[in-house]
C-alpha cells in the first residue's frame, strides 16, 4: 500500500446509535482499522463530529436543542467523552491522539501557519490529530446547522497538503437520484467534474442528531478538488470501507485535476 497522508472525517451518524450514545462496536472497529493504516506507514488526521450529539446523550435530551447556549453546553460535554474514547482506544494500539480544537478565526489567512505548525509537528511524532470545531466558542456552525465539519474537513486537508480525504458518512455516495425515494436510484462511482447537475444532485439536510447533507460534501469537494486533493464520500456504517477506498474503491470518488 502506497504511503498516504489521509484526512478521515466521521460523521455523527457514524459514531453514535440513533439514541445519540457512541456506537461502541462501530467505533472501535473504525479505530482498529485506522490503526492498522496508520501502521502500515499512512500519516492520519481525523476530523470528528459527534460531540454535540454525545452531550445530548448526557443531558437525556432526544431531540437537538434549538438554543445555542445548550448547544454549546452539548459541545463541552460530549467533547470530553468523544477524546476519552479516542486516546483509549488508540492507546490499545500503542498510539496517540491529540485533540486540536479550531474556529474560522485561527483559519483566517494571517494565522493559518500557526495550525499548520502545529498539525505538521503532531504528525511527525506520529500523533494522529482529531480535529472539531470548538463549538462551545464558535457558535456558526451551531446556529446556521450547516454541517461546516465537511469543510473542516477540507480545509485541514488543504492545510496538510493531504492525498486523500474520505467522508464517512450515514450514505454510500453520491446518488442519480435520491435513493431514500427512489428504488431505481444509481450509484455515481468517479465525478470528475462538480458541474451545476452535480450540484442539484444534493439533498437537504442529514440526520436528527447531525447537521450535514450532501450540499455540505459537495461544497468539501470543491474545496479538496481545488488544491488538488481527492476526495471519497462512503458509508461509515461498514468501517471496513476504510480499505475498501484505498484498495480496490468505494463510495463516490471526486477526482481532482492534477
Amino acid at each position: 500500500m502506497e504511503r498516504k497522508r489521509i484526512v478521515v472525517k466521521l460523521g455523527t451518524s457514524t459514531l453514535t446509535h440513533k439514541t445519540g450514545k457512541l456506537n461502541i462496536r462501530r467505533i472501535e472497529k473504525i479505530v482498529k482499522n485506522l490503526a492498522d493504516l496508520h501502521n502500515a506507514g499512512n500519516e492520519l488526521l481525523i476530523v470528528s463530529s459527534g460531540a454535540v450529539g454525545l452531550g445530548m446523550a448526557k443531558l437525556n435530551l432526544m431531540q437537538r436543542p434549538k438554543e445555542t447556549p445548550l448547544k454549546q453546553a452539548c459541545a463541552a460535554i460530549g467533547q470530553c467523552e468523544l477524546m476519552y474514547f479516542y486516546d483509549k482506544l488508540f492507546s490499545d494500539y500503542s498510539l496517540n491522539v491529540a485533540q486540536v480544537l479550531l474556529t474560522k478565526y485561527v483559519l483566517l489567512e494571517d494565522r493559518r501557519i500557526n495550525v499548520q505548525n502545529a498539525l505538521e509537528e503532531l504528525l511527525a511524532h506520529n500523533v494522529i490529530p482529531v480535529v472539531n470545531e470548538n463549538d462551545t466558542v464558535a457558535i456558526d456552525e451551531l446556529e446556521l446547522e450547516v454541517g461546516e465539519n465537511d469543510s473542516l474537513a477540507a480545509t485541514v486537508a488543504t492545510l496538510v497538503n493531504a492525498d486523500l480525504l474520505i467522508i464517512m458518512s450515514d450514505i454510500d455516495g453520491l446518488y442519480d437520484s435520491d435513493p431514500r425515494s427512489s428504488e431505481n436510484a444509481k450509484l455515481i462511482p468517479v465525478v470528475d467534474e462538480i458541474t451545476d447537475e452535480i450540484r442539484e444532485l444534493a439533498g437537504g439536510a442529514g440526520s436528527k442528531l447531525g447537521t450535514g447533507g450532501m450540499r455540505t460534501k459537495i461544497a468539501a469537494a470543491e474545496i479538496a478538488n481545488a488544491h488538488g486533493i481527492d476526495m471519497v464520500i462512503v458509508n461509515g456504517r461498514n468501517p471496513d470501507n476504510l480499505y475498501n477506498v484505498l484498495e480496490k474503491g468505494a463510495g463516490t470518488l471526486f477526482r481532482a485535476r492534477k
